[in-house]
């Protein structure tokens, strides 16, 4: 795929050309971003742990310049996705500490469980929570109108149009303060002006439920080691909400048997704000 960054490469995984970055050296450390996201969303918290890790960073299929998805995702499916990455670069032969942000979470928690022996560390940024989901009606269907919905959007150019501009907005949105996107234009022209990635995130919004769903039914089969370090740091709630964010953040720590680190100063999109605490919890493992 053509236009990629310097440093980046190209990974086939299940037939699916996975966009992936390794910087730095040292102990491996995967970096997981939220839906809709990509490689460059941890370009602040990268330089603060190349010094000390070989850092991965990977867009998902449907996501940044990787290839689109060709399947639904999966809680197993995306654990499974973060082994064979680490394998077909030659990674696996020591454990990683995998950081997994908002609905990544629920994939980098998969994957402790599931591959515990690959596993040095846990870490947790503003993570998805789903208390007690329940899988979805009709995936098939959920799937099909994910990619219908993706196509007839594509085809009145809502992407090329819009894509760009919802993405500044919704980085905003998520910030402390509402503070701007750092992201530089060409790569977020290249990413978002794309039917790729706006079906990428379409069809793992619609399956959130079931990947949280899945995730459940796995906690209860597979423990996490007990002497593996996690970390869950999540921003601070609205004290208009009385905070409800922060309390299921906290149930989400309890349930992990570790604390809750509440980062002040940060929106959902740490790794933008307080690049600093998501590094250190990640050094400290």
């Amino acid at each position: 795929m053509s236009g990629a960054p310097p440093g980046s490469r190209f990974v086939r995984v299940g037939g699916v050309p996975h966009h992936v970055t390794v910087t730095g050296s040292g102990p491996v450390c995967v970096l997981s971003a939220g839906l809709a996201l990509c490689w460059f969303d941890w370009d602040p918290v990268v330089p603060l742990l190349a010094p000390h890790r070989t850092v991965v960073r990977f867009d998902r299929p449907g996501h940044g310049l990787s290839g689109p998805a060709a399947a639904a995702p999966t809680a197993r499916g995306e654990a499974a996705r973060i082994a064979a990455l680490l394998d077909a670069l030659g990674l696996a032969g020591e454990p990683a500490t995998v950081v997994g942000h908002s609905l990544a979470g629920f994939h980098t928690e998969a994957f402790a469980r599931l591959h515990p022996a690959r596993t040095a560390g846990l870490v947790l940024v503003d993570s998805s929570v789903e208390e007690a989901p329940r899988p979805p009606r009709a995936p098939a269907l959920r799937t099909a109108a994910a990619l219908a919905a993706g196509t007839a959007l594509a085809a009145v150019g809502v992407p090329a149009a819009l894509g760009p501009a919802a993405r500044r907005a919704a980085v905003r949105l998520s910030r402390a303060g509402h503070a701007p996107d750092p992201a530089p234009a060409e790569p977020v022209r290249r990413c978002y002006r794309t039917r790729r990635v706006l079906r990428g995130a379409l069809l793992e919004n619609a399956h959130y439920t079931a990947v949280a769903a899945e995730l459940a039914a796995v906690r209860a089969r597979c423990p996490l080691p007990a002497a593996l370090p996690v970390a869950v740091l999540a921003a601070p709630g609205s004290p208009r909400a009385d905070d409800r964010w922060t309390a299921r953040q906290r149930g989400l720590a309890r349930a992990l048997d570790t604390r809750l680190t509440v980062v002040r100063d940060a929106g959902h999109l740490m790794m933008l704000d307080r690049p600093d605490a998501v590094a250190a919890a990640v050094l400290h493992r």
